[in-house]
């Protein structure tokens, strides 16, 4: 091996290192020649990127001997993604902290079409590369983000209830019998506390609104001693600025004071939507947060401080108050995004609105990954 690096450049010999690095992360020997060529073919001319063209193009003159190799290392072989996670990490991360400190923990999850009902995980479901339910599979993953690169640390699959709940047919796909259900956003959360154990720099937690809209899922955040700016849904619904629950209000007789805070008919919250539309035209403001193909990105933005208040009634004290960041496009009807946001109370409406509208670089990057290395299937 040191022979065959030395004779190629730098750039080569860094990648060839790589390589050699994730064949080993891939544990037995027998592994890692086939990971070595499965990511060689990954990197080759050709649209199709399952096994049998992948065979094709790599032995032309083998393709049975190499169709089986590849099969058993991506469908069989025992290897342990987190250890070729790990080892992409540890090499790559440190790199990219080289030009720019890590700003942002990115949550997504992605779909892949996929035909027939025996893949891992395959169900009718939200698949957003062709933007409505089909059938397909799910995974959600943890990106740590600089301002000009991301990077993959956590991936999982999603397994649905229906196969949760069909134990003959979760051991025929060679399911193990301890997965059980989890929600996308409990995989999330479970992904961000392995990040956090791990030490892995911090960033800003972002997510779109089938996260962020979960008061449990903000909280937990929250209690990991992290900042958010995640996606929520118009029907949101928050104090307005300067309001609050009301204070637990005495009953007369002997019982037990009451705790929680209070609501009544005239003191109620309102949603996020009919808060943006009583703004007044001062509070909206132009803001670029990014150079586009056609120029600078640019939308109008409103930022308040807001408390929560989705079931704040159980509750003994009020929420605190965060951000609502709301974009209103002059050419729409009526506002298009919200996210709520514990980013600090001196933060800038354009820093907000910067680190807001970053999710972008994981969705660049997942249309890179399907269109480039055919990342289309699990």
């Amino acid at each position: 091996m040191g022979s065959r690096l030395s004779a190629l450049g730098p750039q080569e010999r860094r990648f060839a290192a790589y390589i050699e690095g994730l064949a080993e992360a891939a544990g037995h020997a027998d592994r890692r020649t086939p990971l070595k060529n499965y990511c060689m073919d990954l990197l080759l001319p050709g649209e199709r990127k399952s096994v049998e063209p992948m065979a094709a193009r790599l032995a032309p003159k083998d393709v049975r001997r190499m169709h089986q190799s590849l099969h058993h290392l991506v469908a069989d072989a025992p290897w342990n993604d987190e250890q070729v996670l790990e080892h992409v990490r540890q090499r790559v991360l440190p790199a990219m902290q080289k030009n720019g400190e890590v700003v942002a923990w990115i949550v997504d999850d992605t779909g892949f079409p996929k035909q027939g009902k025996h893949s891992v995980g395959v169900a009718r479901q939200y698949c957003g590369q062709i933007g409505k339910q089909d059938n397909g599979q799910v995974a959600v993953s943890l990106s740590v983000s600089t301002w000009n690169a991301s990077l993959p640390i956590a991936w999982r699959l999603y397994l649905p209830e229906v196969w949760c709940q069909d134990a003959e047919r979760c051991e025929q796909a060679g399911v193990p019998e301890a997965i059980a259900f989890q929600t996308k956003p409990e995989i999330a959360l479970e992904q961000i506390r392995q990040a956090v154990e791990q030490k892995i720099p911090v960033g800003r937690v972002l997510a779109d609104a089938a996260y962020g809209n979960g008061m449990e899922f903000r909280t937990a955040i929250t209690e990991l001693g992290l900042q958010y700016a995640v996606g929520i849904e118009s029907s949101t619904t928050v104090w307005q600025p300067g309001q609050q629950p009301l204070p637990p209000s005495r009953k007369p007789g002997r019982g037990a004071p009451p705790k929680r805070v209070q609501r009544n008919a005239s003191h109620q919250p309102i949603s996020v939507k009919e808060l943006a539309l009583g703004l007044p035209a001062a509070d909206w403001k132009d803001i670029g947060w990014r150079p586009g193909i056609q120029g600078t990105l640019r939308s109008r933005f409103a930022a308040i401080r807001v408390r929560p208040a989705h079931r704040d009634y159980t509750r003994t004290e009020p929420p605190p108050e965060e951000w609502l960041l709301i974009e209103w496009p002059k050419t729409e009807a009526e506002p298009t995004k919200y996210w709520l946001s514990t980013l600090p109370v001196h933060t800038s409406l354009k820093s907000l609105v910067k680190i807001a509208k970053h999710r972008w670089i994981i969705e660049r990057d997942y249309e890179e990954l399907k269109q480039e290395l055919g990342f289309r299937s699990l």
